[in-house]
């Protein structure tokens, strides 16, 4: 289950010219990952498994259609690979790799790749 979350930024409600809806920033990854991005009012779910990063990618994609952007530490994302890429075509939630305490693996970057690919038709990053 998130921590206690925070609003982080809105967008016009399209659906009937109501108001506006508010939209969320949540962070899957271990606890000393997750706990610096808590100070900047995004949700945190601290996972220190792969299973317990699935069931906590699953309560915020299922339970709730707030989240704008999921940041998910590479080490979990790693396994969670066929779960990650049901939203790759889908503009919300983005969910952005991040690297954990021990640093990249690589996996961030490889996906930014890809995506830019996907967007422009080739590579401009480079190798």
């Amino acid at each position: 289950m998130p921590d206690q979350e925070k609003i982080v930024f809105t967008r016009a409600e399209e659906k009937n010219g109501q108001g506006t809806s508010r939209l969320r920033i949540a962070v899957i990854g271990g606890r000393e990952t997750v706990m610096g991005f808590k100070a900047l009012g995004l949700t945190t779910c601290p996972a220190a498994n792969a299973q317990e990063a699935r069931e906590a990618l699953r309560h915020l994609t299922r339970d709730s259609e707030d989240y704008a952007i999921i940041y998910i530490e590479e080490t979990l994302a790693a396994q969670l690979s066929a779960e990650i890429d049901i939203f790759k075509d889908s503009p919300t939630p983005a969910i952005i790799l991040i690297p954990g305490r021990e640093g990249s693996i690589g996996l961030g970057q490889s996906a930014l790749k890809q995506a830019v690919e996907r967007a422009v038709g080739t590579n401009i990053l480079g190798d």
